[in-house]
């Protein structure tokens, strides 16, 4: 049983680019070909869940967002970090 969910139908996002080794990449295609899901929801649930379970981050980013503004959610957090240039 995978431990991903297959993704839902998303809206169009921004492009990001990343170097990642050669058998990073071939990993990634074949987790993704596995789930029927691209790679990058591979990437995008794979950090959020990081981001999720990481008390230390969660912290951090209470301590560094400014008071005037909520923290941002998991998810809108990668999204709003994907689409920045």
């Amino acid at each position: 049983m995978p431990i991903l969910k297959a993704p839902p139908k998303q809206a169009k996002n921004e492009s990001l680019q990343l170097r990642v080794s050669t058998e990073f990449k071939l990993q990634l295609q074949n987790y993704s070909e596995f789930l029927g899901a691209t790679p990058s929801y591979v990437v995008i649930e794979a950090l959020n869940r990081l981001f999720e379970k990481d008390r230390d981050f969660k912290t951090w980013l209470e301590q560094h967002t400014d008071t005037a503004d909520e923290p941002p959610t998991q998810a809108t957090f990668v999204t709003e970090t994907i689409k920045r240039p």
